[in-house]
């Protein structure tokens, strides 16, 4: 596979060729390695894992911390789900750049839904439709974009729905890196008859458990599901138990079981004080597994500000407690939309808040006494009777039958209303047969008894070696199905956007290529149903087609209503036809300093003529505003409506290097004048050629001031870094000319 170009788009076509021959180039999870004592620009960081080789920091880091882009030692999670695997591929190199490394993705179509299997294996019948591309597309594009980025990127789906023990099986097969497998959930939220789900689960781990999959379990379903998400903290504990101590004795390492620890809560309730004894309550139990940490939820909303902050307040907890993996979870889960933006911005989000928190564990702990200790005891305990009472009904089966699950009462506290199953019904219930004495299964990650001593005695721990190897050994034995549907493919698919695809025409985009998807916000000074109509025709007027409100809020009853709303653009943009400005280098801080130390600067300033405006000039010059003051300049400011005569003089007078000169009113074309005006008189009283002349206003650009004999113009989006970085290179410029004396 030839390797990405870090200044193009990915080839998705390059990607998809070929894919029946493509083979994983590792199996396996891996986690990141803490580098104590890390030393990035002016910091040393305790927490923190290797840099990455290609990135994206964060906007702060870009302007002011030299670029860098510390990276937490905690596994970062997005969940990349869109259903067009080709366009998700696009959205896993963003993520990755912005330090994600562990790729949740969601089938194409809902795995854990399918009762049938449609899709063959020489280890079973497995798959759903079109899975196998899709996984072996994107492990295959996580290889080239782990190289790119420096770091191995964890790719992960579900194993679940009574496809399971296939889904396993391909897993392995393709690559995968993590999984979701816990034979409750099925149970409990897809209606999988129960016997089935665990004998399913017991294949699945041992399949997980050969392929060094990490596995995550399911329990954090029920405070998702629950009423009162809260008051099923005991219970959460158990599900957990269940399944950790399940997949253990199915051969999966201890580091390798991952407890999906979700809190409770979320504000408005006292969230801290609810949730951080359940997750110390839960690391007391579990301190031999590792953490996964996600948001709750239930209680996310389409407010991306109020997402963002449980995000934090999560990961607070996180810290504090510890966490092996930190989930994203964004305003997609309340707006049922993904958006490229808020995958980045939930990564973005983990990185710099765990970055924040460095070695924060060193400078605080938790109280060894009071309330949240004895919250903590109090839960194990109600943890412990719930397992009790467990046992006492006859087991987990009689237990769910009976609706111990996901009731909303706190333990053991009932309020009658938790979710029941028959053992004897579900999905696929009646389908669990008890082997043939002569069963026969040559495959190496099997769990049971499958008679292979018969055949071979040495052959018992390595069944698959009577066949010269399975398909885990031997890839070539996978029948590979390219697609399986002529109309719904990722070959229809890519055809309909064809022309936006590694061309000059775009358009913007939300979830897929050239979608025309756009977000607008809009403040109305009405009541909330009004401004959600009225929202709606603003888009229509805007050209906008098939507007939605995706988000609306209530500033105040009386005095108005903020909303969002998304809509499409039916027309495109071709990039080729833009009229786009050189961008211009700025240097860096370092830089400017090193040089005006060595080479000082004496520079006069003022606004021209009648001219009483201040601000934009003051920006420049103030240190405040990180104006040219920062960096050791010298400025004479001679206030407003100064004349052409006093600044020509007053730079005499000082023997200044530098003019400064602000021009904001332009009627008559006073501002050409002025500029004009500067360069004559430095010319006719001899010192033009020993001053750089800038002039600078919202109507002054470059190639006027140039036109007026002025060294340069700056508008309004300049700054003092722009400034500084000219007047450095045209000092430099001139030295080394020999037109002017250092």
């Amino acid at each position: 596979m030839k390797k990405i170009d870090i200044n193009k788009k990915l080839n998705i076509e390059e990607i998809l060729k070929d894919l029946d021959k493509y083979r994983p180039k590792r199996r396996g999870w891996i986690w990141r390695k803490k580098i104590p004592n890390l030393k990035l620009g002016a910091f040393t960081y305790q927490d923190c894992s290797e840099s990455l080789k290609n990135y994206t920091a964060i906007p702060s880091s870009i302007k002011y911390f030299n670029n860098i882009d510390p990276q937490p030692d905690i596994v970062i999670t997005t969940e990349i789900a869109s259903g067009r695997f080709e366009d998700d591929i696009r959205r896993i190199r963003m993520a990755a750049w912005h330090g994600a490394d562990h790729i949740m993705v969601i089938r194409t179509a809902g795995q854990s839904h399918f009762d049938g299997l449609l899709e063959g294996t020489p280890q079973g019948t497995g798959g759903v439709p079109i899975t196998r591309k899709q996984i072996r597309a994107q492990r295959k594009a996580c290889d080239l974009i782990e190289e790119e980025i420096g770091r191995p990127i964890n790719y992960h789906s579900y194993v679940s729905g009574i496809a399971g023990p296939d889904i396993a099986v391909m897993f392995a097969e393709e690559g995968v890196n993590g999984a979701h497998q816990d034979p409750q959930y099925n149970v409990l939220y897809r209606n999988v008859n129960m016997v089935r789900s665990f004998i399913d689960a017991a294949e699945s781990k041992k399949i997980i458990a050969w392929a060094e999959i990490a596995q995550i379990d399911g329990a954090h379903n029920a405070n998702a599901t629950a009423r009162d998400a809260w008051k099923v903290m005991p219970e959460l504990m158990v599900q957990h138990a269940i399944n950790a101590i399940f997949s253990y004795k199915a051969g999966i390492p201890k580091d390798l079981i991952c407890l999906s620890t979700v809190p409770p809560t979320a504000s408005p309730a006292p969230c801290m004080k609810l949730d951080l004894p359940y997750a110390v309550a839960l690391r007391d139990f579990f301190s031999e597994y590792r953490m996964r940490a996600q948001m709750n939820t239930k209680y996310v909303t389409s407010s991306s500000r109020e997402a963002t902050v449980t995000h934090v307040m999560n990961m607070v907890i996180s810290k504090l407690t510890s966490a092996d993996i930190q989930s994203t979870i964004t305003p997609d889960e309340g707006r049922n939309v993904p958006w490229h933006m808020y995958n980045i911005e939930a990564c973005d989000t983990a990185k710099q808040t765990l970055v924040a928190m460095d070695d924060l564990l060193s400078m605080v702990e938790l109280k060894k006494d009071g309330y949240l200790r004895e919250q903590a005891r109090e839960l194990k305990e109600r943890a412990v009777l719930f397992m009790e009472e467990i046992i006492e009904a006859g087991g987990y089966f009689n237990s769910v039958e009976s609706g111990f699950f996901v009731d909303s009462g706190y333990y053991p506290e009932r309020n009658g209303d938790g979710i029941g199953r028959k053992i004897e019904g579900g999905v696929g219930a009646g389908y669990v047969y008890k082997r043939e004495e002569n069963y026969f299964a040559p495959v190496t990650a099997h769990y049971g008894y499958n008679n292979v001593a018969q055949y071979d005695k040495n052959a018992v721990d390595n069944p698959s070696s009577l066949i010269g190897g399975s398909t885990f050994e031997c890839p070539d034995k996978i029948i590979y199905i390219d697609e399986l549907d002529d109309e719904d493919n990722v070959h229809v698919r890519m055809n309909e956007n064809k022309d936006f695809r590694n061309s000059n025409m775009i358009k913007p985009e939300v979830e897929w290529l050239a979608d025309g998807t756009v977000q607008v916000e809009i403040f109305l000074p009405v009541d909330e149903t009004t401004a959600m109509y009225a929202a709606i025709e603003f888009a229509k007027k805007m050209n906008l087609k098939d507007p939605e409100v995706i988000h609306v809020e209530v500033m105040n009853p009386s005095e108005g209503t903020r909303v969002q709303l998304k809509g499409t653009l039916d027309f495109s943009v071709n990039i080729d036809e833009l009229i786009i400005p050189p961008k211009v280098d700025v240097m860096s801080t370092d830089e400017i300093k090193e040089y005006v130390e060595k080479y000082p600067f004496k520079i006069v300033a003022g606004t021209l003529g009648e001219d009483e405006h201040s601000v934009g000039l003051r920006e420049v010059i103030d240190i405040k505003h990180g104006g040219i003051e920062k960096y050791g300049m010298e400025v004479e400011y001679l206030g407003t409506s100064v004349a052409c005569e006093k600044i020509i003089d007053a730079a005499i007078e000082l023997n200044a290097d530098v003019i400064l000169a602000s021009t904001i009113i332009s009627h008559n074309n006073i501002h050409y004048k002025n500029m004009k005006k500067l360069h004559d008189l430095a010319t006719e009283k001899g010192i033009r050629d020993k001053i750089i002349i800038c002039a600078g206003g919202t109507q002054v650009t470059p190639e006027i001031a140039k036109e007026q004999g002025i060294d340069q113009g700056f508008g309004k989006k300049d700054r003092g870094v722009q400034v500084a970085t000219y007047l450095v290179n045209r000092k430099k410029e001139l030295i080394d000319s020999g037109k002017w004396s250092s």
